[in-house]
């Protein structure tokens, strides 16, 4: 390795230090104030920092905001993904399980950051298109997990529907059935869709404290895996799963 080389690696390796560090500060207030009071003014008064110094890391509170929603989602979908890969992969029940536990988990573990992706937008920030991906690996997990409720062996579950799906439903749910592929029906995307928005709702119920004077604080995780075997019955993970 020439000098010039080994000079460019430790510059690197000390800018990389020092974004951590800058995002590392970002989260501790997040964590204080919230995302409202996010600042880069306020994050290099808490490194000692010039203010001016952060922006050539970060140039503006988006673009740190952006850092900081993509690590969240990444740390989230990361987390998901090791826990869902510890299950067989016929074992469709243990998989939803797996998903929807360790996303409890992790929310509980880490309020405000679940709170910066799936609180409440912060005005006047638009996400950009990096978001996109880091943002889709839980929902990823959940499509695969639906398509393999579809194609296992034992062929697709049976649904008792209460009434037909209506053309303009069934027409809705058109783009996750392409995601998922072609042995999802209209019947079996709404489930998923629901399944979808359900756990990310009973997550945030609980994050955001409105299960309150609702769920005994030392039952909350029973009431919560209970839900989960539920759901994963009504979407047909088991054989003889009926509405």
């Amino acid at each position: 390795m020439t000098t010039t080389s080994r000079a460019q690696g430790v510059r690197q390796q000390a800018r990389a230090q020092m974004r951590t560090e800058i995002l590392d500060a970002a989260r501790e207030q997040l964590a204080a104030q919230g995302v409202g009071s996010l600042s880069v003014r306020a994050v290099a008064r808490e490194l000692g920092m010039a203010s001016s110094a952060v922006y050539r890391y970060f140039e503006n509170r988006d673009v740190l905001l952006t850092a900081l929603i993509v690590d969240a989602y990444d740390a989230l979908g990361e987390t998901v993904e090791r826990a869902e890969a510890t299950a067989a992969r016929d074992d469709l029940g243990g998989r939803w399980g797996r998903i929807a536990h360790s996303v409890r988990s992790w929310a509980l573990e880490n309020p405000s950051l679940y709170a910066l992706v799936y609180g409440s937008p912060v005005p006047g920030y638009v996400a950009p298109p990096d978001t996109v991906g880091p943002a889709t690996r839980v929902t990823r997990l959940l499509s695969d997990l639906l398509h393999d409720t579809l194609t296992a062996p034992c062929g697709p579950p049976t649904f008792d529907a209460l009434s037909p799906l209506e053309p303009p439903a069934a027409e809705g749910v058109a783009p996750l059935l392409a995601y998922v592929g072609p042995s999802a029906t209209p019947e079996s995307g709404v489930r998923g869709l629901m399944a979808w928005t359900w756990l990310f709702g009973a997550v945030s119920f609980e994050v955001f404290g409105q299960l309150t004077d609702t769920v005994l604080p030392q039952r909350r995780e029973d009431v919560f895996d209970a839900e989960v075997q539920r759901v994963g019955q009504w979407l047909g993970l088991h054989p003889d799963a009926r509405l």
